[in-house]
């Protein structure tokens, strides 16, 4: 139902009905996004995307049961780009797929070659390449973009309404965690490559912001 749904609306669909399976055909050629079930036969989802996530940035888009929030934590630590409780509408569905292939497109479409630098952060918004002191770091696009908002206006605050607007495409909702969960993730892939995890700090009931140790501003070449 749901193939036959989204071939209504041009996408072009593989359906497959087991966790392994479905794993070598996210792997095998370039999707523009993948819908993942948490329960499946064979393997269940969150291994498949903690596997699609060793070698792959590519969007994903977790369908979890309605109420299990531990659900919906677990795979935005693991690495989903945003997640839907079942049973969903339909449409709701296909705006948050539209808002993922959007985010995605604008990135792709950017002629403009951006490098943000703040103190031992570099991000390049052409090749999409980030790295910490000379190391790289691995970040979905949901991360990248989220570092690429604070990376712009470096010591100051980036609301929560910005980000969830201007990154996942949606209005925010005070109880929607997928945000806080995205920031931790990032804050995590910092800490790992020898920065301090306070980088990204928490401006609570307001949004984040990127610590910075002086007053200049980001450079922008």
């Amino acid at each position: 139902m749901l193939a036959d749904y989204l071939g209504r609306y041009g996408f072009h669909v593989s359906a497959v009905h087991r966790g392994d399976t479905g794993l070598k055909e996210a792997l095998k050629k370039q999707y523009a996004l993948v819908l993942l079930d948490v329960m499946l036969p064979g393997m269940d989802g969150f291994e498949v995307l903690k596997r699609i996530r060793a070698v792959s940035s590519a969007s994903v888009l977790l369908l979890t049961a309605r109420g299990d929030d531990v659900d919906r934590i677990v795979g935005l630590e693991i690495g989903a780009d945003d997640y839907l409780p079942k049973p969903f509408n339909p449409r709701e569905l296909l705006a948050r797929m539209r808002a993922i292939l959007r985010r995605s497109a604008s990135t792709e479409a950017a002629i403009e070659h951006t490098l943000l630098r703040v103190e031992g952060l570099e991000l390049d918004t052409a090749a999409r390449t980030a790295l910490q002191n000379g190391q790289k770091i691995d970040l979905t696009d949901v991360e990248f973009e989220l570092l690429k908002a604070l990376m712009q206006t470096p010591g100051k605050v980036v609301t929560r309404e910005e980000l969830a607007e201007n990154v996942l495409g949606r209005k925010f909702h005070p109880f929607d965690r997928s945000l806080d969960m995205h920031i931790s993730r990032l804050r995590r892939k910092l800490s790992g490559n020898g920065m301090d995890e306070d980088r990204v700090k928490t401006i609570r009931g307001t949004g984040y912001q990127l610590a910075v140790h002086s007053s200049h501003p980001a450079e922008k070449d």
